[in-house]
């Protein structure tokens, strides 16, 4: 019999169709796998077929062989087990950051890394509660771009928008021209934003990555290295709550002793719990304060309690007073 144009491709096309058509729940028998190949052009005897198939598994491919009287086969090991997969795609599909249509596109990709029936179980862990998803498509290029900045020391220009009613996006500064010395990508509350060094202002400032337009990298060096050695990024980022900048104090706080893992996952495990009473611990942390932490103080419905300084307990108390007004 004339071997086929395909025929050398014999190995490749075999090799996908395992990794794309079994599981441990959808084997094909020695049949099965022939006639696929021959649906693709491909002939194979079953002595040929046995031969491929310790091939592949000699390379590295974990092909299991249920030895019956017509053999059975499957992919059994791959590189990412199917519950891993599934947290993948719920991370991708919930991440805000990330606009639908490459939500979508990395999902996409994540399924072709296991068999076709598991994907479909990947489909169904898709849908998940209605999410603000970002709107700008261009992300990726300005996050790879970011980087590479960052990892050459150059500074960064770009355009900043603002959301307005309208629900049209409106260049900050009347489309002025920002220029920063870029540090540091940090994500927070499911947003990347930028760490950068503004030397305008000699301070450094936050900038939110889905809201940056028109990126160009400068042939300038950065300002500000010696600051920026003196930040704990980890440290940094605990302290500042939505990303919104504030005068960082140590505060105390008193909460309710329920609420101890709440505060562990706000502001880490490196800080001291001291026990006050039955009820209650006191804690002290450094806080960026400003109108986002007393949003999250309040939240909790007086279960969390500013001790000291009092200062902030004043301007805690000034916060609510303002937000009773607009009631």
């Amino acid at each position: 019999m004339p071997k086929s144009p395909y025929q050398k491709l014999k190995l490749l096309h075999l090799k996908q169709i395992l990794e794309t058509e079994t599981d441990e729940d959808h084997k094909l028998s020695t049949k099965q796998l022939i006639e696929k190949l021959a649906a693709r052009g491909i002939s194979a005897e079953r002595k040929s077929l046995y031969d491929d198939i310790e091939c592949l598994i000699n390379f590295g491919v974990d092909v299991i062989v249920e030895k019956t009287d017509s053999n059975y086969y499957f992919i059994g090991e791959r590189e990412f087990e199917l519950p891993e997969l599934k947290l993948l795609v719920d991370s991708v599909q919930s991440s805000k950051f990330l606009t639908i249509k490459k939500s979508n596109s990395l999902i996409k990709k994540l399924e072709s890394l296991c068999s076709s029936n598991q994907a479909a179980a990947l489909q169904r862990q898709v849908f998940v509660a209605d999410r603000v998803k970002n709107m700008n498509e261009s992300i990726y290029r300005t996050i790879d771009n970011i980087q590479t900045a960052i990892n050459s020391h150059n500074k960064i220009e770009f355009k900043y928008i603002k959301y307005s009613v309208s629900d049209k996006n409106v260049f900050k500064k009347d489309g002025a021209i920002y220029k920063i010395s870029p540090y540091a990508l940090m994500l927070s509350e499911q947003y990347y934003y930028l760490l950068g060094f503004d030397t305008e202002s000699q301070m450094f400032k936050h900038y939110r990555v889905d809201k940056i337009f028109e990126i160009n990298i400068t042939d300038e060096k950065n300002d500000g290295e010696k600051e920026f050695e003196k930040i704990d990024i980890a440290k940094y980022e605990k302290r500042f709550f939505s990303m919104y900048g504030g005068n960082v104090e140590k505060v105390k706080l008193l909460a309710e002793n329920d609420l101890t893992g709440v505060i562990i996952d706000k502001f880490g495990k490196n800080n001291i719990i001291m026990k006050v009473d039955q009820d209650h611990f006191q804690i002290n942390v450094d806080i960026a304060v400003s109108p986002q932490f007393f949003g999250w103080l309040s939240s909790f419905s007086g279960r969390i309690k500013i001790l000291s300084p009092e200062s902030v307990k004043q301007e805690y108390k000034k916060h609510l007073e303002n937000a009773q007004k607009n009631l």
